[in-house]
């Protein structure tokens, strides 16, 4: 799983900006009400909770503290498609407090 993150990380790094966060920051409480609420049956969604439900779906503080990890990186992450994750549309605002939450994991 490190190493779907890190070619994902380098994905990122080596692309384009990402115009989905350039409206602005999110809000990381918000953004926990939504993992809690969608992502909580397969990962683990808090700080120091581990490990996940699902052994397959990384915790996401271990998502927030891969190196390199930013929101551009988190927001094409979760715009992409997973084998092993299901096809999950996530709304502008409510990625954006994704990744605000996630990211305050770090």
């Amino acid at each position: 799983m490190k190493s779907v993150l890190a070619g994902m990380t380098l994905f990122v790094l080596a692309s384009a900006s990402c115009g989905a966060y350039a409206q602005g920051a999110g809000d990381p409480a918000k953004g926990h009400q939504f993992v809690q609420q969608i992502c909580s049956e397969c990962h683990s969604v808090e700080k120091g909770q581990r490990p996940s439900p699902n052994g397959l779906a990384p915790n996401f503080e271990t998502v927030a503290k891969t190196p390199g990890m930013t929101a551009i990186a988190l927001t094409a992450t979760l715009r992409t498609p997973h084998r092993t994750m299901p096809n999950v549309i996530i709304a502008d605002d409510d990625l954006r407090n994704v990744v605000a939450y996630v990211l305050s994991l770090q």
